[in-house]
């Protein structure tokens, strides 16, 4: 089985944040989080926030955003049809119905495009849209505690990723690919997992 990282590796970006700009125009409440977002999202990048705060702060957004009027769900469908250019082709070439697609974004999001993505193996952030929380934010450690959840001690075939962050996921794997700006860089073969 391969694992697929998500944000810029199959996708040129970082969906989440493109999807908090394009529901902006549909809840302008988003605007006032547009720094703590961008802020957050440096840290994440750079390593800088640990996995509660990073938490703790997507729940603020999501608390202080959602207000029962406009779900974050009725607009996936518009964002994918705006955004499906930032897939990366060569990447989704490789992505087999067995696959596993994972990413710290939302499991909801990436749902929204099962049929491009030809698996609907998904393992992301969870949320629960009544209470406004995260329930499980699939960041850091956490992608391998939920891949071994669902798939067992299954080891992955290849593991492919932009990121030297998703060591965890790399640790699990015989072969990690890491991508960059939608081309295969490096390939590491692990000897024994």
């Amino acid at each position: 089985m391969n694992v697929f990282d998500f944000d810029n590796t199959i996708y040129n970006g970082e969906s989440a944040v493109d999807y908090a700009f394009y529901m902006i125009r549909h809840n302008k409440k988003i605007i006032r989080f547009i720094p703590t977002i961008l802020l957050s999202l440096a840290g994440y990048k750079l390593c800088l926030l640990s996995k509660e705060k990073l938490e703790s702060i997507i729940n603020k957004v999501f608390d202080g955003v959602m207000d029962g009027k406009v779900s974050f769900k009725d607009f996936v469908e518009p964002f994918w049809e705006s955004h499906s250019n930032k897939l990366n082709s060569t990447i989704l070439k490789r992505i087999k119905p067995g696959d596993v697609i994972i990413s710290a974004g939302p499991v909801f999001l990436l749902e929204g495009i099962t049929e491009i993505i030809k698996t609907d193996k998904i393992v992301g952030s969870e949320l629960d849209f009544d209470k406004r929380r995260i329930t499980w934010f699939n960041f850091g450690d956490n992608k391998v505690k939920r891949y071994r959840q669902l798939y067992g001690d299954n080891t992955v075939d290849a593991f492919y990723t932009d990121s030297y962050y998703d060591k965890d996921m790399m640790m699990i794997s015989r072969d990690v690919y890491i991508v960059k700006r939608g081309r295969i860089v490096k390939h590491l073969r692990r000897k024994k997992v």
